[in-house]
């Protein structure tokens, strides 16, 4: 009884300093989404650089996701999540004295460090607890996407009191605090690491399974999206509705907050009803919003029996801000969601599973903002990011249609007879 009330206390512990962590990270990632917009002023660069500069981080975030998931995996998310931190500290700090466009590239690749936090957290969150918790579990780390949120309420304040150099150095300072609570408050658990006779060509043996690709699909929208839109917001609030930058981002907050903080609740969501039935929901209202968001401002002239009327169609402020609302709050249940489908089919290699998962969502964080510039550029629409995103949405919908809903049971007797 005490050993279990002992390990209890562990596992909150390890879950709250996690979060914390894993909160400051994500701020730091998205930190290119309120202080690019000065730099591109600064540095003139066109819709399609200004997204490349905000997704470079996103790069090295995703790709180095696998790598520590199995390191995570062998030696413990207690050191890996510390040595991650650790190493980003003095880049995070050198993105002050950036100058030239390349310098801003480079330096943003080794920030962008950060953002492979996700993969390190989630396995060694999970494994402390029973698995009818991990989706809680996981959903609550998974809040520290919040950090989106956080950046926009603390960039802009910093930026504009005291010029955009001193958010990459206030956000060092941040980053080295945090590993030292990290550090103080975490926990080792021998038992969590997979076994040494365990060879990495043995955990990477799950990518031939269909349905990793699968969940990697989902989770391109739900959180590659998220990313994406969490860079993007901002500028498009100020070019779109000629707002003030702090205005700007405390409403691209209305979306990366419940973004962020709700994934606790999807993934007690996902525990209680599973993960299936709330991913297939969680795709129907982002088809919906995205279908709304994507009309671009409109003026359309009818001829009548008085004479040429115009008439003007588009989304104003408020409704905008409220669909983007409710997309957050679908997008977090399903990063959620879809984690509970690695935990319920991948127990022993969660690590691996979610570092893979995780680097199809970070790839699609990276790909999208510069996809979302180029089609401006192209274009001239500013909505074309929600109609590149609704398309997107569609070929899950269709996907998870053929592949899990024709043959789940509440189909009827036709789905019980084709199983059968």
């Amino acid at each position: 009884m005490v050993s279990d009330l002992k390990n209890s206390k562990k596992a909150w512990s390890v879950l709250i300093v996690s979060t914390l962590a894993f909160t400051v990270c994500f701020m730091v990632w998205m930190m290119f989404g309120v202080i690019g917009i000065p730099i591109k002023k600064a540095l003139n660069l066109n819709s399609t650089e200004f997204g490349l500069l905000t997704a470079v981080p996103v790069l090295t975030g995703s790709l180095i996701r696998v790598p520590l998931g199995i390191w995570t995996d062998r030696y413990g998310g207690r050191i890996v999540m510390a040595l991650l931190m650790a190493c980003t500290v003095p880049a995070i700090w050198l993105m002050s004295y950036a100058t030239a466009y390349w310098h801003f590239l480079t330096i943003g690749l080794f920030v962008g460090l950060a953002g492979g936090s996700f993969s390190v957290g989630t396995p060694y969150v999970a494994r402390w607890f029973p698995k009818k918790r991990q989706g809680m579990a996981m959903g609550v780390y998974g809040a520290g996407n919040s950090g989106a949120a956080v950046n926009k309420f603390v960039a802009p304040v910093l930026l504009v009191a005291f010029g955009w150099t001193m958010v990459p150095q206030v956000y060092a300072a941040i980053m080295l605090g945090t590993l030292v609570l990290f550090w103080l408050f975490s926990h080792s658990e021998p038992s969590h690491l997979v076994s040494s006779n365990v060879k990495f060509m043995d955990q990477l043996k799950a990518l031939k399974d269909p349905k990793v690709i699968k969940y990697c699909q989902y989770y391109s929208i739900v959180f590659g999206g998220y990313v994406a839109m969490s860079l993007w917001m901002v500028q498009y609030y100020v070019g779109e509705f000629g707002l003030d930058i702090r205005v700007a981002a405390l409403l691209a907050a209305c979306f990366s907050l419940p973004g962020g903080v709700l994934r606790a609740v999807g993934g007690v969501m996902s525990d209680k009803f599973g993960a299936h039935s709330v991913t297939w929901w969680v795709l129907w209202v982002s088809w919906i919003c995205l279908f709304l968001l994507s009309y671009p401002q409109t003026d359309f002239t009818i001829v009548t029996v008085n004479g040429p009327r115009t008439f003007h169609l588009g989304l104003n402020v408020y409704l905008f801000t409220g669909l983007m609302f409710i997309l957050g709050i679908a997008w977090a249940f399903g990063k959620a969601s879809v984690f509970k489908y690695i935990s319920d089919d991948y127990p022993t290699n969660i690590g691996t599973i979610s570092g893979i998962v995780g680097l199809a969502g970070g790839m699609g964080g990276f790909v999208l903002p510069i996809m979302f510039g180029a089609l401006m550029d192209l274009t001239g629409i500013r909505s074309s990011a929600f109609m590149l995103m609704y398309g997107v949405v569609w070929v899950s919908l269709i996907w998870m249609y053929w592949t899990e809903v024709r043959r789940a049971p509440l189909m009827g007797e036709t789905a019980a007879q084709a199983a059968a």
